[in-house]
């Protein structure tokens, strides 16, 4: 493990010698990348996250603060990770709508023969290990992708989705454990005690207004 200097005096950021860090990718200060971990040219990894063994991170994918991006899970280009967000082991977000090798013509396609698009994965979501999100799906805030889920749609702040293809479960609260329900469209979750109302006809949640939400105001 070597330490590098990338922000000012800071040498708390740690990267394997067998890890594959691009020298136009930036990874800033209190982050590890693991061994045989690759980070692309043009990547901006934020503070404080953890590239496990093994994973990829493609060109210009952009990983917000306290982020884990778990062994062998891979983050194709042009893949936006917001704070907090959980990649599992294995896990894969894909950024080809029409996958080929080959043009309709038998030649081998090239960069400029097709248009990559990113799956989106907002602040304090987690996908579980084995999971595919196939873009350009958004993962909402604070959502749950289960193992070996396959998520083609978007999925609600606050979702636990799960099957192939993914379908909502439950609700889950920022500790990650389904909520309680609390009466008419009211949810609570039993670690926090955090409150959420449903919306949109019970299509979604939000957090509830008044005190008893205070930690999860905006």
């Amino acid at each position: 493990m070597r330490t590098t200097r990338h922000w000012g005096d800071r040498v708390d950021t740690r990267i394997a010698a067998s890890a594959d860090v691009d020298a136009q990718a930036s990874v800033a200060g209190g982050t590890t990348v693991w061994h045989l971990a690759q980070v692309r040219e043009g990547a901006d990894v934020g503070a404080d996250c953890v590239v496990g063994r093994g994973a990829y991170i493609g060109p210009g994918v952009r990983v917000g603060r306290a982020c884990k991006i778990q062994n062998y899970a891979l983050v194709y280009e042009p893949a936006v990770l917001e704070d907090g967000v959980f990649v599992g082991p294995a896990a894969v977000l894909t950024n080809d709508l029409y996958p080929r090798a080959v043009n309709p013509d038998g030649s081998l396609k090239s960069a400029a023969d097709w248009s990559p698009v990113g799956v989106t994965l907002r602040e304090g979501a987690s996908v579980g290990a084995r999971a595919v999100c196939i873009a350009p799906v958004v993962v909402g805030r604070w959502a749950t992708v289960a193992a070996g889920a396959v998520v083609t749609a978007d999925v609600p702040d606050y979702a636990l989705v799960a099957g192939v293809p993914a379908r909502r479960l439950r609700w889950v609260g920022r500790a990650g454990v389904p909520l309680e329900a609390d009466g008419d469209g009211a949810w609570r979750c039993p670690v926090t005690g955090d409150r959420f109302v449903e919306v949109g006809g019970g299509a979604a949640i939000e957090p509830a207004a008044g005190p008893a939400a205070a930690t999860t105001a905006e």
